[in-house]
């Protein structure tokens, strides 16, 4: 028997202790809690103090395993989906798959920004095809407080840090959760987005040659950008469906800002009751926004067995990631 489909067995989350509202960010920066809310839909975020990428990656890890009754021996690949990782080596990947001993796993992260989670799965997807079954552990996890400017309204107020993911088993084609894809990368507006910059610390580099770990972001390009590719990818990934917006059950769509998902529903011509959002409690957490929201909602009940869920994540890359899967 050929293994060419995955399931996903089991959903999970973590987010830090410390809660930000925007009452507080107002004591620290020229904004207000109403200033955020219009433009963004936010009104808190989790910030890590203690809790660090793998930690908040390693709880997920650990909580799915308890949920789906496999050891951490069945593990046969980990992919973590990051932009915030804790070093450049290890990946965190390799650091989750050490502190729950799974042995058997091959382990690495993934770095698509926003759209990182359906990029995750994609690659497992591709490695879990055999002919015998496999398990994976596919988690999108960030700590983007790390890099953040917090002098800077403009940036400061959108992100926080989480982590949230899945275990898919890979099945028969028929039995599979899959049914198709769309990923994009526009690399040429790649700098309307940058975070995280590495400088060269060497005796031979030029002399005074600056670089900012910050976040820097043109929010008008980058809201062009996603009102527009978005739909486009959606479209695209239901065209190979041979589905429909109308039968798509939930859309599971990156959380970057209200007024985004809002006007890609729009354009889509599917209501807002279809796109929930968790972006007020959240914050922007790129890689962990779209399994934070859909383990919500799986724990709600408000997805359930047999629903057609539209995943799709955008940004940094500048990506777009859209996955369609019958839950």
């Amino acid at each position: 028997m050929k293994f060419e489909n995955f399931k996903i067995m089991a959903t999970a989350s973590a987010t830090p202790a410390r809660v930000v509202d925007n009452d507080e960010l107002s004591t620290m920066m020229d904004t207000s809690d109403e200033w955020i809310t219009q433009r963004t839909g936010i009104k808190q975020r989790h910030v890590a103090v203690d809790e660090t990428t793998s930690s908040l990656a390693t709880s997920v890890a650990q909580q799915l395993l308890d949920q789906s009754g496999l050891t951490a021996n069945d593990i046969d690949l980990i992919v973590v989906a990051t932009m915030s990782p804790d070093y450049l080596t290890p990946s965190v990947g390799a650091m989750v798959q050490g502190n729950i001993g799974a042995d058997n796993a091959i382990a690495f992260d993934v770095d698509a920004a926003c759209s990182g989670f359906v990029y995750g799965l994609k690659v497992a997807r591709q490695m879990l095809m055999a002919e015998t079954q496999k398990h994976a552990i596919v988690i999108g996890a960030e700590t983007l407080s790390k890099l953040v400017d917090w002098h800077d309204r403009s940036t400061a107020v959108l992100f926080g840090d989480g982590a949230a993911g899945a275990l898919v088993s890979s099945q028969p084609q028929t039995a599979g959760t899959f049914i198709a894809e769309d990923l994009l990368t526009l690399g040429k507006l790649g700098k309307h987005l940058t975070a995280g910059q590495v400088g060269v610390r060497s005796p031979f580099a030029a002399q005074g040659s600056t670089y900012s770990p910050f976040f820097k972001m043109n929010g008008h390009r980058v809201y062009g950008f996603a009102v527009k590719r978005v739909p486009e990818s959606i479209n695209h990934a239901l065209t190979k469906a041979k589905l429909t917006a109308a039968d798509v059950d939930c859309f599971v769509l990156h959380q970057a800002n209200q007024r985004i998902i809002e006007k890609i529903a729009e354009t889509l011509a599917v209501p807002m009751t279809k796109f929930p959002v968790n972006i007020a409690q959240y914050g922007n957490t790129s890689a962990a926004s779209e399994p934070i929201l859909f383990d919500e909602l799986v724990k709600k009940q408000v997805i359930k067995r047999g629903d057609v869920v539209a995943l799709s994540g955008f940004g940094g890359g500048l990506t777009v990631g859209t996955m369609i899967i019958r839950y």
